[in-house]
């Protein structure tokens, strides 16, 4: 008996070691492409003991609260732009711990096929975020449809406009809900997330399109202090590994660009 209770109390020890080294990482995403990515990696990292708890956000403002008030662990949506407008909005310090990916940001419209079809007049819809806000006018001023004050400046907003020959008018729309409005407005500028959801293609659909040398590209955000959390290391580490790149190329057809590690 003595040698049972020795074995039984054993294996309840192997197990409770077990559990305390099966982490709980738990990580806010936006549905498409981050909380798909995140679901592809669960099962892979659970064979590391990392439990992968996936919090689904359909906002960009409450993943970002969510994980400096330690509700969750980590986010993935932003890129770092937004995140450092938003540390500085909200009075946060929450850290970029990777780079994973680019989703570029384009021109959609269900009236014209191209920018030069674009009337004098024409209403286009941008987010009324500042960082994507200012991107999407540095899209078009990219393109020659606009000047602004300053073309690096990711916080231009509407009235950084210097010149504007075709007299567009812009309003300004949650990033959320632009591709349900893309048919009210002459064009829209959306971001990638949004835009696959709504069954538009970025490298079919989109009138203009940002680059592969994009400065937007999505991050691993957490508190300063959790930067060198394990599993968290543990989550970045697959996202940059050649298997988490073909199952992106794959599944996007190359619609998100990938950032070298």
């Amino acid at each position: 008996m003595k040698r049972i209770h020795s074995l039984l109390a054993a294996a309840v020890v192997a197990v409770l070691s077990f559990n305390a080294n099966a982490g709980d990482l738990k990580i806010g995403a936006t549905p498409v492409p981050h909380a798909e990515i995140l679901e592809f990696a669960k099962p892979i990292l659970a064979k590391e003991g990392v439990n992968l708890e996936i919090i689904e956000f359909n906002d960009y403002v409450q993943p970002n609260l969510a994980t400096d008030d330690g509700s969750i662990d980590a986010n993935y949506f932003q890129h770092k732009p937004y995140l450092d407008s938003f540390n500085k909005d909200h009075n946060l310090n929450l850290v970029s711990v990777a780079a994973i990916h680019i989703e570029p940001i384009g021109l959609y419209s269900k009236k014209i096929k191209n920018i030069d079809q674009l009337k004098d007049g024409a209403t286009i819809a941008i987010p009324n975020d500042p960082t994507n806000g200012g991107r999407a006018l540095i899209l078009l001023a990219n393109k020659g449809l606009i000047k602004l004050k300053d073309i690096n400046n990711v916080s231009s907003t509407v009235f950084d406009i210097v010149e504007n020959k075709k007299n567009l008018k812009f309003v300004e729309l949650e990033a959320a809900i632009l591709p349900r409005s893309i048919s009210d407005v002459d064009a829209a500028i959306i971001n990638t997330n949004f835009a696959i959801p709504a069954n538009l293609n970025p490298l079919k659909d989109a009138i203009i399109l940002e680059g592969a040398d994009s400065p937007y590209a999505n991050i691993i955000a957490t508190r300063e202090d959790n930067t060198q959390n394990e599993d968290l290391q543990k989550l970045v580490k697959f996202l940059q590994s050649q298997e988490a790149k073909d199952f992106i190329n794959n599944k996007y057809n190359g619609a998100i660009v990938l950032v070298a590690p």
